[in-house]
């Protein structure tokens, strides 16, 4: 009996609650849904970033498109062509130092706000390189060419064959092999690159980076610059990142691609590059490598258009370029070293 009496108990209570999940159910359901108010935080746009003191003459250019509701990608691609035929640069393109045979050697990489990458590396005789990388992304199935195949596709795209080797140059080199010792100063052979981020008024981002390299190079040496992820990346939804310096560090980590991926989980543009260069130096330090002896710095740019940068070692600048004005700024750093006189 006692039995039965708990068994009916049970049932009744079962039931009870089940109207209760019903009741409350519907009670879920029949209250309005709050709609999130939309983020009223004025987007920074249109800006462009680009490393270094030759970057306000480049951000001149890119802003000529920026200014005009232009495209992000064209922007960039039109401001790191003013370094790449300036022969007076040193470092990218026309008038970049050649390697240890002489050779004048270009790397480039670009990607738009759809994930389109194009890149060209240990490209020979062509000025720009980074129009080069543009083309392989528009009019090829791949998104790399290196050497002889990139010099003889960018010759069948009507691109002029000349020579890079501008004499101040070559006088360097002859003077290199005297006694054809490497070893590359940082904030000096290092500013090889120049980066290029921006933000368009349509609220795209895209991105450009083009150099020569290392001055004195092993001949096919190839950095972080032409290589997607490494010397340069861009995310539409969250921001984009660029590198110059020692490049062999920063593919080690992955470097820009680990700076944009540090942006999607919260972290500031600052915070972001400055993450980046501690793990290049916690590696260099584990190798036990002396990070005083190089530079790398980061510059990054989010969609809401905040701006950050940070390098290894004091020395390096970036310069920005939006509605207050071009101008210079001097990286954050991990490492204080007294610059040379």
């Amino acid at each position: 009996m006692a039995q039965q009496t708990n068994r009916k108990t049970f049932l009744k209570n079962a039931v009870v609650a089940g109207a209760g999940l019903l009741v409350g159910e519907n009670l879920i359901k029949a209250e309005p849904t709050k709609k999130k108010k939309p983020n009223s935080v004025a987007v920074n746009k249109p800006i462009v970033l680009s490393t270094w003191d030759f970057g306000l003459e480049a951000n001149v250019a890119a802003w000529e498109i920026l200014s005009k509701k232009g495209r992000a990608l064209d922007a960039v691609e039109a401001g790191v062509k003013v370094p790449e035929a300036d022969p007076t640069e040193r470092s990218v393109g026309y008038g970049g130092r050649p390697d240890r045979d002489g050779r004048v050697t270009l790397d480039a990489c670009i990607m738009d706000e759809l994930a389109n990458i194009g890149s060209v590396a240990c490209l020979e005789h062509i000025k720009h390189p980074i129009s080069v990388a543009r083309a392989v992304m528009e009019k090829t199935p791949h998104v790399m060419l290196v050497g002889d195949g990139a010099l003889s596709f960018a010759l069948s795209q009507g691109f002029v064959k000349e020579n890079l080797l501008v004499p101040e140059s070559e006088k360097e080199w002859k003077q290199w092999l005297i006694k054809s010792d490497y070893k590359p100063e940082a904030n000096i052979e290092n500013h090889d690159t120049i980066g290029m981020i921006a933000l368009d008024e349509m609220g795209n981002l895209s991105g450009a980076c083009t150099t020569s390299g290392m001055a004195f190079k092993m001949h096919g040496r190839v950095g972080d610059s032409p290589i997607i992820g490494a010397g340069l990346y861009v995310d539409n939804e969250v921001g984009a990142a660029t590198a110059t310096g020692q490049g062999e560090e920063v593919i080690r980590i992955v470097g820009c691609h680990l700076v944009v991926e540090l942006m999607r989980m919260g972290y500031t543009p600052y915070d972001a590059c400055k993450e980046a260069v501690e793990r290049v130096v916690k590696l260099m330090e584990r190798r036990n490598k002396d990070p005083k002896l190089i530079q790398v710095g980061f510059i990054a740019l989010n969609k809401q258009g905040m701006h950050g940068a940070y390098c290894v070692q004091n020395g390096f600048t970036y310069a920005k370029y939006d509605s207050n004005g071009n101008k210079i700024q001097a990286a954050d750093y991990k490492i204080y070293v007294p610059r040379k006189k």
